[in-house]
């Protein structure tokens, strides 16, 4: 049996290893099925970790015998361990959809290219979360990003070429600046190892390279994570990816974004330093601006995979405020919505999987009418839909209200305020899809279909589904927001 602290190390190895191996194959459906495997296996190795965490407490895995800082650790807490389930978990619900919709939607000769990307980047997102040194989050960032751009580029939309150079040129960017302000954290501290750069910063925090290094650092990571001006490059890489990849990143990898500006924010700098400087209102402001940006901008695309990136954006603002209130209460409303919008999220991208796999395409013209042909398909929507407003009874609804009590118990009515708007807006957007899905006339009377077939349904109402059991018993989501928002402010559980 595994000690715990190989179960840590197995997160990374072994979709690495398996990865070669998927490409090997050659033939689609079986790279599918080992991809499918792997993922679940690292669904098990993060429910395991996330358990231990909880029950006992962080650990550090160090990676052949060398102690920090010389070595490499893994450092396993309450927050990493939470992404590490969410990001594994979404991976394998989407891949149990991915077969059908990519036997549709890709090459032959290219799927197990597809599926070999698939677990490079999921094993990227996985080493972010886990490891403790500072330049491996860069590699790992890099891995991820990399293949993320291979997965966008294989959508049939010729536009998913630009939209794929535009994400790396973007990325490559953010990357820079992450890796310039780890190079002057190096050069203030003299270590990589994260645990060790926090302790040495007490001595060097006030001076102008630590100071530089953090603003490079946050800068990189607002490019990855989608923040609000710096998102240009989300809706085209979410609207001309395939189906399961436009998914699969929306689910996870801005979600990783966040946990990386957490640590650095928290367990790096400090949260002292970070709110010392003008952190939280540039936050505050900037979140702001992207929900109702995101919002208004969503209203009036033609594209369902476009007002779902813009959607996002959106989304991402509410994460980012609840970080700007600089309060365990916010933090935890953060960490809950990283949870409750990669179901949402994830969910409703499989809704247009489902019907670009029977229609062709997610624009809103042509699928005029169409909802009444595929009444499963479009009740999901519905409910992802609801979540996404705020509904009661949905995830949607308990974000934003721990968000909205985090905000007021600190005197910010005006964030209410927002949260509200970004509500209101969000009716008028998910209102506009329906009403053509479904209340208009058919586009094309002679393109009648049959629902989606159950293995893409099922994975669809899997997620779908989880947004209302969460919407109602909360303790497993808050339970863990609320440890993990803990161990963040204090450092303890």
């Amino acid at each position: 049996m595994a000690t715990i602290e190989q179960l840590a190390i197995f997160q990374i190895t072994i979709p690495l290893i398996v990865a070669p191996l998927v490409f090997l194959l050659k033939n689609g459906n079986r790279a599918w099925f080992l991809t499918l495997v792997t993922s679940v296996a690292m669904m098990w190795v993060a429910s395991q970790l996330l358990v231990h965490v909880l029950s006992v407490g962080e650990f550090v895995t160090q990676i052949g015998g060398w102690a920090a800082p010389w070595g490499i650790e893994y450092r396993v807490d309450t927050v990493n361990a939470f992404v590490l389930l969410i990001v594994s978990a979404m991976s394998s619900i989407v891949l149990m959809f991915a077969r059908q919709s990519v036997n549709q939607e890709i090459e032959s000769n290219k799927r197990s290219l597809f599926y070999t990307s698939w677990l490079l980047c999921l094993t990227g997102l996985l080493g972010v979360t886990i490891t403790g040194d500072a330049f491996n989050v860069f590699v790992f960032l890099e891995i991820s990003s990399l293949s993320s751009y291979v997965l966008i580029a294989m959508g049939r939309d010729r536009r998913a070429l630009t939209s794929s150079f535009q994400y790396l040129v973007m990325g490559t960017i953010g990357a820079t600046f992450i890796l310039i302000g780890i190079g002057f954290l190096f050069i203030a501290t003299g270590t990589l190892n994260m645990a060790d750069i926090s302790e040495r910063l007490s001595d060097t925090s006030q001076t102008r390279t630590v100071r530089t290094a953090f603003a490079f650092i946050i800068v990189g990571i607002g490019l990855k994570l989608a923040m609000f001006p710096l998102h240009l490059w989300l809706p085209n890489a979410y609207a001309y990816a395939p189906s399961v990849a436009s998914a699969f990143l929306a689910a996870t990898a801005t979600k990783v974004a966040l946990y990386m500006l957490l640590r650095f924010i928290y367990t790096v700098f400090g949260f002292e330093f970070s709110f010392d400087l003008p952190l939280s209102e540039t936050l505050v402001i900037l979140s702001s601006a992207a929900i109702l940006v995101g919002s208004v901008v969503a209203i009036f695309q033609d594209n369902l995979k476009r007002l779902l990136a813009y959607s996002s954006v959106a989304q991402i603002g509410y994460m980012l405020l609840g970080v700007s209130l600089a309060t365990q209460a916010g933090l935890s409303a953060a960490l809950l919505h990283v949870f409750n919008h990669a179901v949402i999220k994830g969910g409703l991208f499989l809704v247009l999987g489902c019907f670009v796999f029977r229609f062709g395409t997610a624009s809103l013209k042509l699928l005029s009418g169409k909802g009444t042909q595929m009444p499963w398909t479009f009740a999901a929507f519905i409910a992802g839909g609801l979540s996404l407003i705020g509904v009661p009874l949905t995830t949607g609804f308990v974000s934003k209200w721990q968000l909205v009590t985090a905000a007021l118990d600190i005197g910010w009515w005006p964030v209410a305020l927002v949260v509200l708007a970004g509500s209101i807006l969000a009716i008028v957007y998910v209102w506009r899809a329906v009403e053509v899905l479904y209340f208009r006339p058919v586009s094309d009377d002679s393109q009648i279909v049959k629902e989606a077939p159950l293995e893409l349904l099922l994975p669809t109402w899997l997620l779908i589904g989880a947004n209302i059991y969460f919407g109602i018993n909360t303790e497993l989501s808050i339970g863990v927001a609320d440890v993990a928002a803990h161990w963040l402010m204090t450092g303890t559980r």
